[in-house]
């Protein structure tokens, strides 16, 4: 399967949930995946998972998620054909060293310290035009931490190598 229809299979599950039916994607594998769904540029719901799970049942959850991200209003049917698809999927995370080793546009991150846990994903740094430091803060500021956190010891960073395939709208 192209990268390109991997978002085919995003909207295919959207369009029939809306109609009340279910779309069983054409995918495989194990993946840890995130969809993110925009309207006019602005974002309407990111959900998804971590670690590496099955594509064909988690591709349906974080679509199916996305529509109802607790942070916005419920995505309605007659924005679907309007909505921007993106889909990521993340490799294993890894522990971050230093600053030096994140490629903006290549590693999204993750900060967990005690119950908190906030995730960037890699495209997050390049649409706001961070450098490494400020990704890392607000990936803590995520997580509900404050800033710089992330240079205590007590803080565990990690990077993850993301593939973003998206589409601007429609088929």
């Amino acid at each position: 399967m192209g990268d390109e229809e991997i978002v085919k299979e995003v909207r295919k599950i959207l369009t029939a949930h809306f109609e009340g039916r279910k779309h069983v994607p054409d995918v495989k594998g194990k993946r840890g995946v995130f969809v993110t769904l925009k309207r006019k540029g602005r974002l309407r719901g990111c959900i998804g998972v971590i670690q590496p799970v099955d594509l064909k049942e988690w591709l349906v959850e974080a679509a199916l998620g996305a529509i109802r991200d607790p942070r916005f209003p419920p995505v309605q049917r007659e924005e679907v054909p309007e909505l921007e698809v993106e889909v990521t999927l993340l490799g294993e995370p890894e522990p971050l060293g230093s600053p030096e080793e994140i490629e903006i546009g290549k590693h999204g991150l993750i900060v967990e310290y005690g119950p908190y846990r906030g995730l960037l994903l890699p495209q997050v740094a390049v649409e706001y035009g961070w450098g490494p430091e400020e990704f890392l803060d607000h990936t803590c500021i995520k997580a509900g931490l404050p800033p710089g956190c992330w240079t205590s010891d007590r803080v565990k960073v990690y990077k993850f190598e993301g593939v973003v395939i998206g589409d601007s709208k429609g088929d």
